[in-house]
């Protein structure tokens, strides 16, 4: 019986603890604009919406990986597929829940966009050097 508390007392304590990570790296990516042209390419002109999050995706794995962005799009995509559960469980029955959820779920696209540009950005950075030698 205390290994089961012991165990479900250390899962609830990783949760916060990655939900925090997660939106730590989420609060970072808030404060940078998105250029015209990412704002084209993914259609997020104001906010971003939870419903574009599988599409930046997909553009994101299109362009090259930056080695340093591996991790927190792989965290931000696990805690999007988390928000996903509470979203068609808990916030069923909890308004405030589900106007949370949408609203951290527009901030994973988001993420999603400023990593994107990231790439670009890169994939722009390995061509002038290619050019360039």
């Amino acid at each position: 019986m205390m290994a089961a508390f012991i165990f479900v007392v250390s899962v609830v304590i990783f949760l916060q603890f990655f939900v925090f990570y997660c939106r730590s790296l989420i609060a970072v990516s808030c404060k940078q604009a998105l250029s015209p042209e990412v704002q084209d390419v993914t259609g997020i002109q104001r906010a971003a919406s939870g419903e574009d999050f599988k599409r930046v995706m997909q553009l994101l794995q299109l362009c090259p990986e930056r080695p340093e962005d591996r991790k927190g799009i792989q965290a931000i995509g696990v805690y999007f597929r988390l928000l996903n559960f509470l979203r068609s469980t808990i916030a069923r029955l909890v308004p405030s829940m589900h106007a949370w959820t949408e609203f951290e779920r527009g901030q994973c696209t988001y993420f999603a966009a400023v990593a994107l540009e990231r790439r670009i950005s890169f994939s722009r950075d390995m061509l002038a050097q290619q050019m360039d030698a």
